[in-house]
């Protein structure tokens, strides 16, 4: 009788906990590879080769005791990976109660404006800063600024050389190249071929995550059991039209010669209008670097054959988290970096992928700021 009344209650409470609301209770955990001290400052890459790794999973926060104001400064809010970002990290301002701004800049070109809005959120006395640098090694002094006045900075998703940093969260970056490529080799393999030749569209060359994409690609063909010829690498800002010139430039140039395009998120799907212009859609494969909602719904429609991903809403509800857990106090030994562990989609496994830890659903309208019932939008309140 007794172990019959332990499972009724068990079952009560169960029950009751299913019926709170995931904003309430917090997402699911995230696996994620951290890296503490000793390391090799650097890339994040350089210091997963260096330093004490530990693969565990990250738990969610719990609600903050007081309304932390955090400002994250975004390189641009024009293409779906930024605005999934966006989306994991006001769903966690929400859940958390906590205040957040969001501050874009106007794209890979506009290093200037990033670090305007350093200096405006570091005047603005935010309780914390969370940084997607444009540059590896231009934003380092200005993320210095912050931490010579007090202020903690955390990185998501670009990488950067900071010394001053208190948190990374990103991914492997070179992962990127390498599991786009692996994929790559693997449909050139079973199509029979033994030799292809590839062009690359990684994005603006300054950019952290363009270094790991075209290191990451380069890693695996030099491993890889086929030839592989890359005949162009053409960087750029990932804006659509930029990138579609790109592309309309490596066609017209290449032709039938190219196999494979390998893109970033902005690049990728930018190739289809040339591609489609100059009727090689059935010729031309193209494989991207990371995942967003178009991206998803290029594979399942075989426009787009296949992507890695970095899974940006993950990386934005953990580096919100880690902020608020530092704020509060609840990190004794917090690792210097986060890496979300990656994933890779195509067609044969489109229907069992976990897509809402990747990008914003469906219909979902970016929003800047969050503020906590009852607290003051902070920018208006400073002395």
């Amino acid at each position: 009788m007794s172990n019959l009344r332990f499972l009724m209650t068990f079952a009560m409470i169960f029950c009751l906990y299913l019926s709170i609301p995931s904003l309430a209770r917090g997402f699911s955990s995230i696996p994620v590879t951290s890296i503490y001290s000793p390391l090799r400052l650097g890339s994040a890459d350089e210091e997963l080769a260096s330093g004490h790794v530990i693969r565990d999973n990250f738990v969610m926060a719990k609600p903050a005791t007081k309304p932390w104001r955090i400002a994250f400064l975004f390189p641009h809010m024009k293409d779906p990976y930024w605005i999934g970002c966006d989306y994991g990290v006001i769903s966690e301002a929400r859940r958390l109660g906590i205040q957040v701004d969001i501050f874009p800049a106007e794209g890979y070109d506009d290093l200037i404006g990033q670090l305007r809005m350093m200096d405006e959120a570091i005047a603005a006395k935010y309780d914390a800063i969370v940084i997607s640098p444009i540059s590896m090694t231009a934003n380092n002094p200005s993320i210095a600024k912050a931490h010579a006045v007090g202020i903690p900075v955390f990185e998501l998703a670009n990488d950067s050389s900071s010394r001053d940093l208190t948190l990374k969260v990103t991914t492997s970056l070179k992962d990127m190249g390498l599991n786009a490529m692996k994929w790559v080799i693997k449909d050139a393999q079973m199509r029979g071929l033994k030799a292809i030749n590839i062009v690359l569209l990684p994005g603006p060359a300054d950019a952290g995550w363009v270094k790991g994409e075209v290191a990451g690609t380069r890693e695996a063909i030099g491993k890889s059991a086929i030839k592989v010829n890359i005949l162009d690498i053409k960087y750029g800002d990932s804006d659509r039209i930029i990138q579609s010139r790109l592309a309309a430039e490596l066609i017209s140039r290449y032709g039938e010669k190219i196999d494979y395009i390998l893109g970033c998120t902005g690049c990728a799907p930018a190739a289809l209008l040339p591609i489609n212009d100059a009727k090689m859609n059935g010729r031309i494969r193209i494989v991207a670097f990371d995942l967003t909602r178009e991206i998803a719904r290029l594979v399942k429609d075989g426009e787009i054959s296949a992507a890695a991903d970095t899974k940006g809403v993950s990386q934005a509800r953990v580096v919100t988290d880690a902020a608020v857990n530092f704020l509060e106090g609840r990190t004794w030994h917090m690792p210097k970096v986060m890496l979300i562990k990656l994933g890779l989609i195509d067609q044969s496994h489109y229907s069992s992928y976990k897509l809402d830890t990747s990008i914003a659903p469906r219909g979902y309208e970016p929003e800047l700021s969050y503020v906590p019932k009852g607290s003051h939008k902070s920018l208006d309140d400073q002395d």
